[in-house]
């Protein structure tokens, strides 16, 4: 069974940083390309990154270009997203999830975890 395990959320004011770890299990992570994606309050999901299955080749949405960062370990089977310069209308829950495919593709897949809450307040 896919696990994808979310942490790392948090409350930051506006300026902050905040790194976010997904650990997955249940698969051969490495194979797969991974996303983050986030829903806002009351909107949709929203494809913000990824990366491909061996983390040479990364992608963002426009809204995150420059203030993210993706990464992942493939011997610890952990994603990670590093997010500096947050701002109020990054608070949202944040969920990784697994693509099927090797390299990135900006949508939204349903193999994802709970989330992780994230928000952006002074």
């Amino acid at each position: 069974e896919v696990q994808l395990v979310e942490s790392g959320g948090g409350l930051v004011q506006p300026g902050g940083s905040l790194r976010l770890a997904c650990v997955a299990s249940g698969f051969t992570f490495s194979t797969y390309a991974m996303n983050w994606v986030r829903q806002a309050p009351g909107e949709g999901l929203e494809w913000i990154s990824g990366i491909d299955s061996g983390g040479g080749s990364t992608g963002y949405a426009d809204s995150v270009k420059g203030r993210f960062s993706v990464s992942r370990d493939n011997a610890k089977n952990t994603l990670y997203l590093q997010m500096n310069s947050l701002k109020p209308e990054d608070t949202a829950v944040y969920h990784c999830a697994k693509s099927p495919y090797t390299f990135i593709t900006r949508a939204i897949f349903r193999t994802r975890g709970q989330g992780t809450q994230v928000t952006v307040s002074s």
